[in-house]
């Protein structure tokens, strides 16, 4: 365990231009011999919020997986923290996992389990601490997302979709990771809750030194939140760059999605 407590510490690391996550050739299909992606690369940028974008069935959530290493790759590498996933000993990857904090779709919460136990899972499952600071630590993660003390006590079907998206927040941080993965973290969300968590991500990116992998469809939180936006299409990385990337593009695809009608209102 000294490794996993020697990466977890903070120490001089690279400048916030060199990647966290770096994606190279990645190829990945499913058992009927259909491929999802193909020779897909792409970096993540220490500190920044990268807004990952793409048709529905693209394949967003096959690459955001396949970097947890919860989908197996069939060709190329990916690297995080300068570590090459297939190379490593199970010491190296429980290191890793713990510097990473994933917000799935629609929160994916454990319905039996509160709002405070549901934070706590990953501290049960990666660390060994008494439940008095364990129920600290958890209370401490519900007002960092801006929920009330009291819905520590609440069951998942007690809370309002906004509240739930905290929720699965807070046990997203509840490691102090140093990556979240947040996938569609505003799908259900009125506009005003939508805007209000993505002014939350920002703030806790700043406050926490985060760097944010976020799949969205949301073209407000490519817009005001992210850094920088890398579009998936034809199973590879199309186009990435800042917001007026986007707009500059000519791929037919990308210039729909950026410059279409729904986009009108906000294309500055």
């Amino acid at each position: 365990m000294a490794l996993a407590e020697d990466m977890t510490k903070d120490a001089p690391g690279p400048d916030v231009a060199d990647p966290v996550i770096s994606v190279r050739d990645v190829s990945v299909g499913f058992a009927t011999g259909q491929k999802v992606l193909e020779n897909l690369s792409l970096d993540v940028r220490r500190g920044e919020i990268l807004g990952f974008v793409g048709a529905s069935g693209s394949g967003k959530s096959v690459l955001l997986r396949t970097i947890l290493g919860l989908n197996r790759k069939q060709a190329g590498t990916i690297k995080v923290f300068g570590l090459d996933t297939d190379s490593i000993g199970d010491d190296e990857r429980l290191s890793i996992d713990m510097r990473l904090g994933v917000l799935f779709q629609q929160g994916a919460l454990f319905s039996a389990l509160t709002v405070m136990e549901n934070i706590q899972v990953p501290m049960r499952e990666y660390l060994s601490l008494p439940k008095k600071l364990m129920d600290e630590l958890a209370l401490l993660k519900i007002e960092l997302v801006g929920l009330p003390r009291d819905a520590a006590t609440k069951l998942p079907f007690q809370l309002s979709g906004g509240m739930v998206k905290r929720a699965a927040l807070a046990r997203a941080l509840a490691l102090d990771p140093a990556v979240v993965f947040l996938d569609e973290p505003t799908s259900g969300l009125d506009p005003i809750g939508a805007a209000e968590f993505d002014e939350l991500v920002g703030k806790l990116r700043d406050t926490l030194g985060l760097t944010v992998y976020m799949v969205t469809h949301d073209l407000d939180s490519l817009f005001s939140a992210c850094d920088r936006i890398a579009v998936l299409g034809e199973r590879r990385v199309l186009v990435e760059g800042t917001i007026d990337d986007m707009l500059r593009t000519e791929h037919p695809w990308v210039r729909s999605y950026f410059r279409g009608k729904r986009a009108r209102s906000i294309v500055r």
